[in-house]
C-alpha cells in the first residue's frame, strides 16, 4: 500500500515522531472508502459507559453486541471504529486486521452526582492496547474542569509511553465544568481553545465538537472583533478551530453530538469540509439508526468529503 501525496503531506506535519506512530496514522489514512484522500470517518462507540446501555443501544438493539459495530465500520468503508477496552476485546479475534480500532482509555457515566468535578476514570493501559491490535489509543480532557490538570497529566504520561511503542493518541477535548458555562461549551473561542490545548497535550489526532458562534470570553470577544476573526458561518468556525491546530498541521474531526436528522448530519459535513477540517467521528447519529439507514448515512457521507455531493 503506497500512500498518497494527499498522505505523504499530512504525515510530514508529524516531526520527532516515531516511525510506529507514522504508520498507523497512515493506515487509518488509507483504509476505507477515504483512504488517501486526507479525510477521515470514524465510528465511536463509548456512549454505553456515558449514557447507559439502554440510553445508546435501545433505539437499535442490534448495537447491544459489539461486534455489529465492527462490522458496520467494516461494512460502511470507514477509516476507523473507536470503543473501551472491553468493547474492542469482544471482537478483537473475529475482526482481527479488517479495521482500525482507536482503544478509548478512559471513560464517565452518567451517575455521577452534579457537584462532582467533571472527570473520567482511566479504564485502560497502552499496553491493553497493543494486546488487542489497536492502531491508536483515545482519551477524553474536560478544558474548564475542577480535574482538568490531573486529566492533562495522565494524557501526558500515556501519550508518552504509547508514542515510544508507536502508537497515535487521539484526544477528545471538550470543554466542560466548572469554569464553562453550556453555552460556553461549544463557543468558538473556547471550542478552538480546547483544541489548541490538546495540539499542545500532544494530540496526532483532534476531536472536538462543533462550534457555535457563541463568544464566552469577553477578551476573546474584543479579539474577534478588533481583528476581523470570521465565524459568521459554520465552515469558517471550523477553519478557526483548524487554525488552531498548529495552523492545520494536526489532523482535527469533528463529532456528531446528539441524534438529529440526515439533512443535518450532511450540512454539519459540507461546513468541516469546506472548513479544511479532516472529517467526522459519528456515533449515535449511526448506530442508532437501522443498519441500512446507517450505511446510507456513511455513503452519502463519504460523497460529501470525496466533493461529490
Amino acid at each position: 500500500m503506497k500512500a498518497t501525496r494527499a498522505v505523504q503531506k499530512i504525515l510530514a506535519n508529524y516531526e520527532g515522531e516515531t516511525p510506529g506512530v507514522k504508520a498507523n496514522l497512515c493506515r487509518m489514512l488509507m483504509t476505507g472508502k477515504l483512504g488517501g484522500t486526507g479525510k477521515m470517518i470514524v465510528l465511536p462507540v463509548d456512549q454505553g459507559f456515558e449514557h447507559g446501555a439502554l440510553r445508546s443501544f435501545g433505539p437499535n438493539p442490534a448495537g447491544y453486541d459489539p461486534h455489529y459495530h465492527y462490522q458496520l465500520a467494516i461494512d460502511a468503508g470507514l477509516n476507523a471504529y473507536a470503543a473501551p477496552l472491553a468493547s474492542l476485546e469482544a471482537g478483537s479475534d473475529t475482526f482481527a486486521g479488517q479495521i482500525p480500532t482507536i482503544c478509548k482509555m478512559n471513560s464517565a457515566n452518567s451517575l455521577m452526582s452534579g457537584t462532582a468535578a467533571k472527570d473520567q476514570a482511566v479504564t485502560a493501559s497502552v499496553d491493553d492496547a497493543l494486546r488487542i491490535g489497536a492502531s491508536a489509543i483515545g482519551f477524553t480532557i474536560y478544558p474548564g474542569s475542577d480535574a482538568m490538570f490531573d486529566m492533562f497529566e495522565e494524557i501526558v504520561e500515556l501519550r508518552k509511553e504509547a508514542a515510544s511503542k508507536g502508537l497515535p493518541t487521539v484526544i477528545w477535548s471538550y470543554p466542560r465544568g466548572e469554569g464553562i458555562t453550556k453555552e460556553g461549551e461549544t463557543a468558538i473561542d473556547v471550542d478552538s481553545y480546547a483544541a489548541h490545548m490538546a495540539a499542545l497535550l500532544g494530540a496526532h489526532i483532534i476531536k472536538i465538537k462543533l462550534p457555535s458562534d457563541h463568544i464566552m470570553q469577553d477578551e476573546a470577544r474584543k479579539v474577534i472583533e478588533d481583528t476581523g476573526v470570521d465565524i459568521s458561518t459554520q465552515a469558517a468556525r471550523v477553519k478557526h478551530c483548524v487554525d488552531a491546530c498548529f495552523a492545520g498541521k494536526r489532523i482535527v474531526i469533528f463529532s456528531g453530538g446528539a441524534a438529529k436528522g440526515a439533512n443535518a448530519v450532511y450540512d454539519d459535513a459540507r461546513a468541516i469540509r469546506d472548513g479544511g477540517g479532516n472529517g467526522s467521528i459519528l456515533g449515535r447519529n449511526a448506530f442508532q439508526r437501522s443498519r441500512e439507514d446507517a450505511l446510507k448515512l456513511f455513503a452519502d457521507l463519504i460523497d460529501i468529503y470525496k466533493g461529490k455531493a
